[in-house]
């Protein structure tokens, strides 16, 4: 029962591993069941026949699925030998040494658990009852991670001899290890941590208020009335006013703002801390900028009486709509929602805004006026039209869904497997009512380009049609096929291709 455990292990030879092609050089070890009779006349199920042996090798990785390998092993065999007079073979133990050079080529993603491979060479055989003999090694192999840089194996190789009666058979068990060929282990990067304490849209690397939400605009930082000056710079957050006053109004227009005017409401002189230096005819113009200074006027008019023809309060030469009754505030031009913007200058008519947002309000805050923003009473991003940013789980989902939706080969029908997928698809589309889905159909070039664009088109159809089922409406939705017209790889190879037949799902705001 043990020899036929030995056998199936022999045949069925396994060398399980995962490892990180950055790792460039390594040695390995292998514990070896050397079969030299049964190639020769012996019987291949005389395990008793079969002697041990041991071999260390060293590894070289030349790119990323091919390694050169520089093995050197030992061990005692069973041979024969005919003797001369009677013509009869005898067997005998001999000890043979060899040395070569073998090239290894595996399989696959290398960092997966198991990476199949296949090994092929030239060997010099050194025997201590024989001669010197070259072999050619052709085996399998499996390997089987321990850890990035660790992993077991098991390999099996015949090795035609270009020697008579030397073909033989090798079978072992063994382990590798890896560094990175550059004196140390490789470091692996480090991912910064993308924190946003304050759930502002900003990373706090990037955000100079890491701890108040703001906008992307003031990079972070909020500011309360809107004036476009961040509140940790505006000596007046609660009034909006002007960059230049540092976020400060200037009511009487004098060039003292209101927060340094000793007389905010009378234009004065920034010699005077914003106070008139004196007003003969009270007119809160004071003389020394007063152009009619015996002469009671308006500090619009700079003193002066002036004609007033809509009779808005504003005096013609200084009114912007002279000839329709309007605000002060905006003026002397109409204002119908009061926000001080005039209506010829106001982007929302009928909303009372801020004159920095063109007099449309910010209603959610995010610092996207409602004229530009798509979700108006949603907080939002400016990389999102003003919606709310889609969370990195979800992206991953839509991401892995652009390989994990399958269908039937050189057919549009969906594989069962590629429901989860797209059920989930279905679940974002509801998170996320504000945004809609384009669905993208792509093939690699292999077959006609007019077949492969209609069969992209059908492909995206058939997604389309069941999230439809799930109750995703048609409205928003669209689907689209570009055949072979946009490839992500290389067509020549089959990791390529694979890659380029692919159906892409795209979130946008509405």
């Amino acid at each position: 029962m043990k020899n036929w455990l030995v056998l199936l292990l022999m045949i069925s030879g396994f060398h399980l591993f995962g490892q990180n092609p950055n790792y460039k050089k390594g040695l390995s070890t292998r514990a070896l069941f050397m079969d030299y009779q049964s190639q020769n006349g012996g019987d291949i199920s005389a395990f008793n026949n079969y002697h041990h042996g041991f071999e260390l090798a060293f590894h070289s990785r030349l790119n990323e699925n091919v390694k050169l390998v520089i093995p050197f092993n030992v061990g005692q065999v069973t041979s024969h030998v005919k003797n001369n007079l009677e013509n009869e073979e005898a067997w005998f133990h001999k000890t043979v040494y060899g040395i070569g050079g073998q090239i290894q080529y595996e399989f696959g993603n290398l960092e997966s658990q198991v990476v199949p491979y296949l090994v092929g060479g030239i060997d010099g055989v050194f025997e201590r009852e024989g001669e010197f003999n070259l072999q050619v090694p052709i085996g399998f192999g499996l390997n089987f991670k321990q850890a990035d840089n660790v992993y077991w194996f098991w390999q099996s190789d015949y090795r035609f001899s270009l020697g008579d009666d030397r073909n033989n058979l090798h079978h072992g068990i063994g382990f590798v290890y890896l560094w990175d060929g550059q004196g140390g282990m490789p470091k692996k990067e480090e991912k910064k941590d993308m924190i946003d304490s304050d759930g502002d849209g900003i990373v706090n690397d990037l955000d100079l208020c890491p701890n108040a939400a703001g906008t992307k605009a003031l990079s972070g930082c909020p500011d309360k009335d809107g004036d476009g000056v961040a509140d940790y710079e505006d000596k007046c957050p609660e009034k909006p006013g002007l960059k230049s006053y540092m976020g400060c109004p200037d009511t009487d227009g004098d060039g003292v703002a209101d927060n340094e005017d000793e007389c905010p409401e009378m234009v004065g002189l920034v010699s005077n801390k914003g106070c008139p230096d004196g007003d003969r005819d009270n007119d809160g113009v004071p003389n020394s900028i007063d152009q009619c200074p015996d002469l009671p006027g308006t500090v619009e008019n700079k003193g002066c009486p002036g004609a007033d023809s809509d009779g808005d309060g504003v005096a013609d030469n200084i009114d912007k709509c002279p000839n329709e009754k309007g605000s002060k505030a905006a003026n002397g031009c109409p204002d119908r929602d009061g926000d001080g913007v005039p209506d010829y200058a106001d982007k929302c008519i009928d909303k009372a805004g801020l004159a920095v947002y063109g007099g449309c309000p910010d209603t959610d805050g995010d610092g996207i006026d409602d004229s530009r923003d798509r979700c108006p009473n949603k907080f939002g991003s400016v990389a999102t039209n003003g919606c709310p940013e889609i969370a990195q789980e979800d992206k991953r989902v839509l991401e892995l869904a652009m390989r994990a939706v399958q269908f039937d080969t050189g057919r549009a029908s969906l594989k069962s497997e590629s429901y989860e997928i797209l059920r989930q698809i279905s679940s974002i589309m509801g998170r996320y009512p504000d945004y809609n889905l384009t669905i993208s159909g792509h093939t690699d070039s292999v077959g006609d380009a007019n077949s492969n664009l209609r069969l992209s088109e059908k492909r995206a159809k058939s997604c389309y049609e069941y999230l439809q089922t799930l109750g995703v409406l048609s409205s928003r939705m669209k689907y689209q096929g570009f055949g072979e017209a946009q490839p992500i790889s290389d067509n020549n190879s089959l990791r390529g291709r694979a890659l380029n037949r692919r159906t892409e799902f795209t979130l946008s705001p509405r």
